[in-house]
């Protein structure tokens, strides 16, 4: 059947191996060229048993133009497009002329063909192996580079994917925010992407597992973040150089440096964690030990109800967010200040935990004092992941 369905279809259509071969490309092991002309030797001698002239490769295959004759000149294209571009696994695609897919389609559809494959597969999948071949590189399904050929122009569209790096950063000092505002010089997020960007030759992009303010250190074991470099040059870089570069700015310090995938670095950003704070809280009426020690006993295992903070409403959904606050110690200081420390959800504004935020945060510390309380100094000791 094979045989007389190649017979009918080479006497009216001038096809070459490859597209020969991928009518019947289901069928079997071998590449489509090596099936094309097995296919045209065992018709041949049939047509020679019976007196007929034999059916050769035609000079130019009516369907794909020889564009399989093409691969080593694009191969050489594909190179000098990605030169000075760090990358060990590539993938390639292409983009044929709708007029060819449509005459492929027919043809199927004229012969009954249910054994075929799309063009496009069968050149995407030679012009790699001729690439890997040619360069030692491996294809993969999550590569560093995609190329994207249009065979008949020979126009090379070169993808960079993204590389994504996870860490914790300490932010060590007060005064800088995360991520750049215009008032501020440095920021968590230009402190560290300075040295990233350089270090790859791409741009880079920190996510941070939720934020803290300003004036708010992050120490401990450091809150989670990722950055994204688009379009890096380089992907073989020392990630312990990079933490040393980073560190020595003295204002942030990162740890834990390792590559993961895009889908890990979505499970950073999305997870919720619990933090534990340590704020110096001011009571200008005046607190008493027995009073410090008796808000942080009524805070253990408390729902609280907070509607989006005042200052940041205009950056929030205004609503409110039902947080749990897990544990609670009190430390006495003065007749007026009394430390906090704390484990609670994540999410929960503690500032307005404590001052109330003028009845917005239901209950506070200042509620459960009885008397106005506010927050002098905050420091997120640690994010907990468990």
């Amino acid at each position: 059947m094979i045989v007389e369905t190649a017979s009918e279809v080479l006497e009216k259509h001038k096809l070459c191996n490859h597209c020969l071969g991928r009518l019947f490309a289901k069928l079997g092991k071998g590449t489509n060229e090596e099936r094309g002309k097995a296919i045209r030797f065992v018709l041949n001698m049939e047509r020679s048993r019976k007196g007929l002239s034999p059916i050769g490769e035609p000079e130019e295959c009516e369907l794909c133009g020889n564009v399989f004759d093409r691969i080593p000149e694009l191969v050489e294209k594909m190179k000098k497009a990605s030169e000075g571009i760090e990358f060990d696994t590539f993938l390639v695609g292409s983009r044929f002329p709708e007029e060819v897919r449509r005459k492929e389609e027919a043809l199927w559809e004229e012969f009954g063909i249910e054994t075929g494959e799309p063009i496009n597969r069968e050149f995407n999948r030679e012009l790699g192996k001729a690439f890997g071949v040619e360069t030692g590189k491996d294809t993969s399904r999550n590569p560093d580079v995609v190329f994207i050929v249009e065979p008949y122009s020979g126009a090379i569209e070169l993808q960079i994917n993204p590389i994504y790096i996870y860490g914790r950063y300490r932010k060590l000092v007060r005064g800088i925010p995360q991520t750049p505002l215009p008032e501020f010089e440095d920021s968590v997020a230009s402190i560290i992407c300075r040295v990233v960007s350089r270090a790859f030759d791409g741009k880079c992009i920190f996510k941070g597992a939720g934020r803290e303010d300003v004036d708010v250190r992050m120490l401990g074991n450091g809150r989670p973040f990722i950055v994204e470099v688009k379009r890096p040059k380089r992907r073989k870089v020392d990630l312990n150089k990079i933490a040393g570069e980073i560190n020595a700015s003295g204002k942030v310090e990162v740890l834990d440096l390792s590559f993961v995938s895009a889908k890990e670095a979505e499970e950073v950003l999305t997870k919720n964690h619990r933090k534990e704070y340590l704020a110096l809280v001011f009571v200008k009426d005046g607190v008493t030990p027995e009073e410090a020690e008796e808000v942080a006993r009524k805070l253990r295992g408390l729902e609280i109800h907070q509607r989006t903070p005042w200052r940041v409403r205009k950056a929030r959904a205004d609503k409110v967010r039902v947080k749990k606050v897990y544990e609670a110690q009190a430390r006495w200081i003065d007749d007026t200040h009394f430390e906090l420390h704390l484990v609670t959800d994540g999410g929960l504004y503690i500032k307005e935990l404590i001052s109330g935020d003028k009845g917005r945060t239901k209950p506070s510390v200042s509620d459960l004092l009885g008397k106005s309380a506010w927050c002098e100094r905050l420091d997120v000791l640690n994010i907990l992941d468990e």
